[in-house]
């Protein structure tokens, strides 16, 4: 671990510095004070433990891997895949190329984003436990969402880099020296912090608006972790309890879905002050080209099924008369309006009819695999799915994955690598694709400050 995350830390072990300066930040809802917090002090109080948490919450949505914005996991894996074209001098071009270095300033960022981020779930989750001030409904839903949240980071990082450390305590003469673990073994606990974070999290929300997780968006990324690690039964029977919940109603109307009161959310950040909408909005949107950052590229476009109701609402077109560009239209607000239109939507409902939908088509359960999709399919426009043998319905599964999570923190990129596609889809789009390109390089200066976290990836 790079020592500037923990040496900055190193003052406050067994103390957590929260700066509870969100006074325009919606997410909370009580007066905050203007000084920083000892942990005691933190979680003697609902109202400054529910601020901790919240304000965790603000920093992932504005930067970080589940960040919408330009240094978030959605852009920098769209374009290190085949969604995105990089239109910029420099910055994302090394992604876009499939360039990256062990000195890369911005994976070496978004690393150090995402351990500060698990810091302060782990935080979190030691403050209520040592708390004897907080009622125990209080407690049992904080633990849950930190430990939610430590999978979350975690789950997204051994798809980058593969081995990592999985860190779960804020003792800094810990996480100087912390090694990494197998895949297999950070996955195992990945699963584990979401079991316990769904048996301690209630199914209803503490919120009106699904700003903070329930049960039911543990089980969601359980589901998810079920399907990456081929424990089929279990990603099945988690996207289940998910889809059988009251609380979420399948949207036939596509231009509905990534609304701030979208039946089908199952999870989402909210903006940091009235009538604020999304970064992802502010980032792919363009008015006149060419794009300035990023545009979806013509082969993405392409790919679509002529009749595909996706590609005609999530994706406009913009011409200059000589030339046309494409930009992901999902979110449909670029700027500020009077009130918030739209929140950056974390996990939804679709995810989870196709994590069955492959789940059940993998142990053999066609006819009920085929419904699940149907309902994808037909949402967008498509009839039936024809496909007939496990094979083919997996690979239709996989083709409405691509047209369905497009921009949505990197899950193409994942999908290819679980699946063993990256080289034979990748080699023949992205001319400058390497098979050691399936890890991110761990920062340079992480190995150094930190021994024990060599090897370096293969090809860095």
């Amino acid at each position: 671990m790079k020592r500037y995350i923990f040496s900055s830390f190193k003052k406050v072990v067994g103390t957590l510095l929260v700066v509870l300066c969100w006074s325009c930040d919606e997410y909370v809802a009580v007066d905050q004070p203007n000084s920083q917090l000892t942990t005691e002090a933190v979680f003697e109080e609902v109202s400054t433990a529910n601020a901790a948490m919240t304000g965790l919450y603000s920093k992932m949505r504005n930067n970080g891997l589940l960040s919408g914005s330009v240094t978030g996991a959605s852009l920098y894996l769209g374009l290190y895949a085949d969604e995105l074209e990089s239109f910029q001098v420099s910055g994302t071009n090394n992604f876009y190329n499939n360039t990256l270095v062990a000195t890369e300033s911005s994976v070496l960022t978004l690393w150090n984003q995402s351990y500060r981020q698990v810091y302060e779930a782990n935080a979190i989750i030691e403050g209520v436990t040592n708390s004897v001030a907080l009622p125990e409904a209080t407690r049992k839903q904080l633990k849950g969402e930190a430990l939610f949240v430590r999978a979350f980071i975690h789950l997204h990082l051994v798809n980058l880099f593969g081995d990592i450390p999985y860190v779960t305590t804020t003792d800094h003469n810990i996480n100087r020296q912390v090694s990494r673990m197998p895949s297999t073994i950070v996955y195992e606990r990945i699963i584990a912090d979401l079991e316990e974070a769904q048996q301690l999290l209630p199914e209803t929300y503490v919120t009106t608006e699904r700003v903070r997780p329930n049960r039911f968006a543990a089980l969601a990324l359980l589901a998810r972790a079920y399907l990456y690690t081929g424990a089929y039964a279990e990603a099945s029977n988690a996207a289940s309890a998910v889809i059988n919940s009251s609380l979420y109603v399948w949207e036939a109307d596509l231009n509905k879905v990534f609304l701030k009161g979208s039946t089908t959310t199952i999870w989402q950040f909210m903006p940091n002050a009235t009538g604020a909408n999304t970064a992802e909005g502010g980032l792919y949107i363009f008015v006149a080209g060419p794009p300035v950052v990023v545009g979806l590229r013509t082969d993405f476009v392409n790919a679509f099924a002529t009749n595909d109701l996706r590609k005609s609402l999530w994706v406009k077109a913009v011409s200059n008369g000589s030339a046309t560009w494409y930009h992901a239209f999902k979110y449909k607000q670029r700027i500020a309006t009077a009130s918030s239109l739209e929140y950056s939507i974390v996990l939804r409902l679709a995810e989870q009819y196709l994590i069955r939908a492959e789940a059940r088509a993998k142990q053999g359960e066609l006819s009920t695999a085929k419904e699940d999709l149907n309902v994808i399919r037909n949402t967008a426009g498509l009839p039936n799915t024809t496909a007939v043998t496990a094979v083919d319905i997996v690979a239709d599964i996989m083709n409405q994955r691509r047209f369905e999570l497009f921009t949505e923190f990197g899950q193409r990129f994942i999908d290819l690598k679980r699946t063993n596609q990256l080289d034979a889809v990748l080699t023949t789009s992205k001319p400058g694709w390497n098979t050691t390109d399936q890890h991110w390089p761990l920062p340079e200066v992480e190995l150094t400050n930190n021994p024990n976290l060599n090897p370096q990836n293969e090809g860095y």
